[in-house]
Parts: structure tokens; sequence; C-alpha cells
């Protein structure tokens, strides 16, 4: 099934689409589970199926230094090697080079760093950053992109463009924008920067939308900046994105985040939030934030999250939840996981639905409503 993308609905600005690839379809908007290490952390390939994961994200950086493109590519590539045989979007790189390794050097051609695992000196190119991603079989891979840090003067940024822009056109050379490789299709996306400055973002797009990609990404947000900034500039960039190409911000984030998103066109988000929190015993409900190592909870009944149709809120209590936890049993963060991800895919369920109907705008202020104000009164 070659790439493809099509919105079907819209309600105001939010979008409900069909993204398919050569692994199937993903219906938007969509949330993707993080496998850095090409795992999604406490939840088997199995759980992410039943949960309704449709796509998931693994990253270059960590998969190069180990156990190493070629290893994984002569295995059968990711989907063989993990055993998920639905689409998978691989990043660049570039965002972890920068924030993982201390001593690296930025150039035209790329940049070089020591290995936060042992040490060992690399150097991650455009053309190297699409080849790993070739080999590691994504069916979306991402440019290699030059991501800013918060604060940033505007120099550094104006910088961090360019650098965009230049290995955007190397990254596309290598293969093209759409390639086969082991049988089926990817296609790269491109990455748009600019830090705070709404100047620089325009700039940033204007170049990349003349490279042209079958999808945008919008890269260096969420980073130190204050909130309303970054919703004005995701919101900046998603109203000049091309309509029939996928939108998608990287690294959001809350269930609020999701929502924010989708009401400012965004189609596909990722973020590691979900199951970081639950393996220190905190997850995610329609009613906010739940902790569940708090005291309140030792003979506590309940499930997580009332009417929520998840494994675990079927068959635990809050009580053997955090009994778990307090035991350090590994079946703590595996419930707490699943259920924070089901909620999450869930979640996008209901964006999905709502959009068709085109009543995006009331259960928004709704599902804001009963979030926020739950949050204030979870234990």
């Amino acid at each position: 099934m070659p790439f493809s993308f099509k919105v079907n609905k819209t309600s105001d600005k939010a979008r409900a689409g069909l993204l398919c690839t050569d692994h199937g379809e993903v219906r938007t908007p969509v949330f993707m589970p993080v496998g850095t290490q090409a795992a999604v952390k406490a939840a088997t390939p199995e759980n992410l199926e039943n949960i309704g994961a449709q796509i998931i994200l693994a990253n270059t950086y960590h998969l190069v230094l180990r156990p190493g493109s070629d290893l994984i590519e002569n295995l059968g590539g990711l989907h063989a090697f993990m055993s998920w045989n639905k689409p998978i979007l691989t990043d660049s790189g570039g965002f972890q080079v920068l924030s993982l390794s201390d001593l690296r050097k930025i150039t035209d051609e790329g940049i070089t760093f020591r290995s936060h695992i042992d040490g060992s000196l690399y150097l991650f190119t455009p053309e190297s950053a699409v080849e790993d991603q070739a080999k590691l079989g994504g069916d979306i891979i991402m440019s290699f992109d030059y991501c800013t840090g918060y604060p940033c003067d505007y120099d550094e940024a104006e910088r961090a463009v360019d650098l965009t822009t230049r290995w955007a056109k190397r990254g596309i050379d290598v293969f093209g924008p759409r390639f086969e490789r082991n049988g089926y299709e990817r296609v790269l996306f491109g990455i748009v920067q600019g830090s705070t400055y709404p100047d620089l973002r325009d700039k940033s797009l204007n170049e990349l939308l003349d490279i042209g990609f079958p999808g945008y990404a919008i890269g260096g947000l969420s980073v130190g900046e204050e909130h309303p900034q970054t919703w004005d500039l995701a919101e900046q960039v998603a109203d000049r994105l091309p309509a029939d190409r996928p939108r998608y911000l990287m690294g959001m984030g809350t269930p609020l985040d999701l929502v924010d998103g989708v009401s400012r066109g965004i189609d596909m988000f990722d973020c590691v939030m979900p199951t970081r929190n639950a393996r220190n015993g905190t997850v995610f409900t329609k009613t906010g934030k739940l902790v569940l190592k708090n005291a309140v909870h030792t003979s506590d009944s309940a499930p997580i999250d009332e009417g929520c149709g998840c494994y675990t809120c079927r068959n635990f209590s809050r009580a053997y939840l955090r009994h778990l936890f307090q035991a350090g049993e590994m079946l703590g963060p595996t419930l707490a996981t699943y259920h924070s991800l089901y909620y999450y895919c869930d979640l996008m369920r209901q964006i999905r639905h709502v959009i068709a109907r085109d009543d995006f705008r009331k259960w928004r202020e709704e599902f804001n409503t009963v979030y926020s104000t739950g949050a204030d009164n979870n234990g």
C-alpha cells in the first residue's frame, strides 16, 4: 500500500484523516507510544495491539549506538526485530545528540559526539541519519535537524534553521522523499525549526516547503518556553502547512496538550510522558493525574478510572496497584503503563469520533473542564 494521507473530516481546525503505509493504516489524530530502544518500556507488542496503538516511534540515536543499524537490518529490520507488524516512525537522532552528549561539535558536515554509553566517537550527518533509518526500517523517517534548547539567542536559532534546511536537502538527496528498501516503501518528513522566533519559523517552513516532503513535523517546542508561546508558534506553523500532508508535533505531551494540538490542526503526537509517569506510579485519567503511591489509596477498592475499559481497570484496584509499587514488584509499572497508554489511545479515538460528528469544540470545552477540575481532587 503506497504512502498516502487524506483528511476525511474537519471540525473547526481539528482534522480526522487516514494515513496509509505498507505496514497498515493509521487513523489520525494519533498518539504514538515511544519505543526508544525498539521497546515501549513496560509494554509488550501484544499489549500495544490490545491497547489500540496504531504506530510507534523508535529512536535512531539509541539504536545506532546499540545494537547498531546494520545488525537490525540483517535481522529483518525493526518490524521483525521487535515483532511489531504495524507502522513505525523513526526519529533522526538530532535531538538526542544535542541533549544527551556533553561532548559534541556542530559543523556544516554534521554533529560529532561521544556516546553516552561508552564514550565512543560518532559522526551523525544528514546522509547517515537517513541511511541508518533506512536500515532500521521505519515506514516514516525524519530529516536530520538542529534542535536548539531554550533560551536560545536569535543568531543561534537562525544558524539552526540554516543548518536544518541544508541538512534536509542533503538528506532528501540520498534516496528521495519516497523510496523502497527491503520490499516496502519509506517516506521522509521535514522538520520545521526556528526556536521562539516567528520570523525564523516562517523562514524554516518556507525553505522546507520549497524542498517538498510527504509530511512535516514541528520540532524544537516544549523545551522550556512558556506554554502560550508553544501554542502560538505551533499554530502559526500548522496554519501554513499543506492541508494534504500529515502534521506532526514532536514531543507533546499531556492529555490537555493533545487536545490543544488537535484544535490547531495537528495530526500526529508522541511523548514519553504516559509511560515514564506510569513507571513511577502516576497515571492519567479522565479527571487528571492520579498518584498511585499516595497513602489515600491503601485500601481503595476502586479501579484507576471508573468507566475505563482497559485490562488494568477491569481487573485491579488502586489498593493492589499501590501495594505493587510499595513492594517494588515489576507488575506495578506494567499495569500502570497499560492503563495510561490505553487512556491516551482511547482519548484519540474519542477525538476522531467527535471530529466526525463536527462536535469537537463543544467536546473540548467539556473535556477541559472535567480534566482540569478533577485534577485538583485526585489523590
